[in-house]
């Protein structure tokens, strides 16, 4: 197998896929896109992720930490960036150095962001940062004298459509709105995830942030047109027979019901595999899906292929997008019991190289 002989751990990033889901979105939206690339773009590669948005139509970018908005200005990216969660008294000069705009939870925090445009953030629900409505009156008026770019708030169950919480939290958000125009501010606002983007224009307001459906990974319980974009992909690395009644892995959880056929992939958990899946995980590997025989390990899994025929180089896919049936990243949450985000920013690691189809 030429070319690829060598794959141990790669993370193929589809940008197409990527375009092609912020320009559904934004077109749902019908108003600006915050594209979110924290967390390295949810394991997929942050500049790429973030340069690939824009060219779909995305305006802003999201990135959660200071840090990670300087980095993508390093990177040449002029866009417009929001950052908005700090540790104390963190120092935020590299940011307003930069030209990033700072979200503001507290009176402390809009000490640190002077110089910047800020996005005050009331906390409509979430309870976790956000400026508690009793000190809202009060940090509005703090704000008065700074850029206020906008007012903001965060979601806590808009994946679950008709949720009566969404609109609780959109009323304290009309009412902090309020409050800042009395103040004399006139700031656009934003409140929408993904989940409310799909099924709640009326939330939309002046912008909307995406995340986890830019990543084709769909957060609401119907079908959306949107293509994963990352496929985690190994090669085999050995093949060798073995009889009926050996054991395979540590601790020998998996005894052989017959002689088969056992391929050694190397991934494991220090890969991203997630060791929880022992016993009920399975790849993709020449073709066709084959279980996981035993244990994963740090460094590796055993395939077992039965009488199929396989050899060193043969790809082998972990998760993708599920269109030839392989196995995907929502399948692996729903085995573990948690959430594809989860999942795909797990691929943020060292061992796991990455390599982007669609670059322009």
């Amino acid at each position: 197998m030429s070319g690829h002989s060598a794959l141990r751990a790669e993370a193929v990033v589809d940008l197409d896929a990527l375009r092609h889901n912020v320009a559904l979105l934004a077109e749902r939206a019908k108003v600006p896109v915050m594209a979110v690339v924290k967390a390295d773009g949810y394991g997929h590669g942050a500049v790429q992720i973030a340069k690939a948005a824009l060219e779909a139509g995305a305006t802003w970018l999201g990135s959660c930490s200071a840090a990670e908005a300087v980095d993508l200005r390093k990177a040449g990216i002029e866009a417009p960036i929001l950052a908005w969660l700090y540790a104390a008294g963190e120092d935020l000069s590299d940011a307003v150095a930069a030209g990033v705009d700072l979200g503001v939870s507290s009176l402390d925090e809009l000490r640190m962001a002077e110089g910047a445009p800020i996005h005050l953030k009331i906390d409509t629900g979430l309870n976790r940062n956000g400026c508690s409505a009793e000190q809202w009156p009060e940090l509005v008026r703090a704000a008065r004298d700074h850029d206020v770019r906008a007012i903001w708030s965060h979601l806590a169950s808009a994946d679950e459509p008709g949720n009566p919480s969404v609109d609780r939290q959109a009323e304290r958000f009309e009412w902090a709105y309020e409050v800042a125009r009395a103040e004399g501010l006139e700031p656009m606002r934003h409140l929408a995830n993904s989940a409310a983007t799909l099924t709640r224009p009326d939330l939309a307001y002046d912008m909307v942030r995406v995340g986890i459906a830019m990543y084709g990974l769909n957060p609401v319980p119907r079908h959306e047109d949107l293509r994963p974009v990352m496929t985690f992909r190994s090669s085999v690395a050995g093949v060798k027979r073995i009889h009926a009644g050996e054991g395979v892995s540590y601790g020998h959880t998996w005894i052989a019901e017959r002689d088969t056929t056992l391929a050694l992939v190397p991934v494991g958990y220090a890969d991203g595999v997630p060791r929880g899946l022992s016993g009920r995980l399975e790849v993709f590997v020449a073709g066709q899906r084959q279980p996981v025989a035993g244990r994963v390990c740090m460094d590796q899994i055993v395939v077992d292929c039965g009488d199929d025929k396989v050899s060193p180089g043969d790809e082998v896919i972990l998760f993708g997008p599920g269109d030839r049936g392989e196995p995907t990243a929502r399948e692996w949450a729903d085995k573990l019991g948690t959430i594809d985000y989860e999942i795909v920013t797990n691929m943020y690691r060292p061992r796991v190289r990455r390599r982007y189809l669609g670059a322009r």
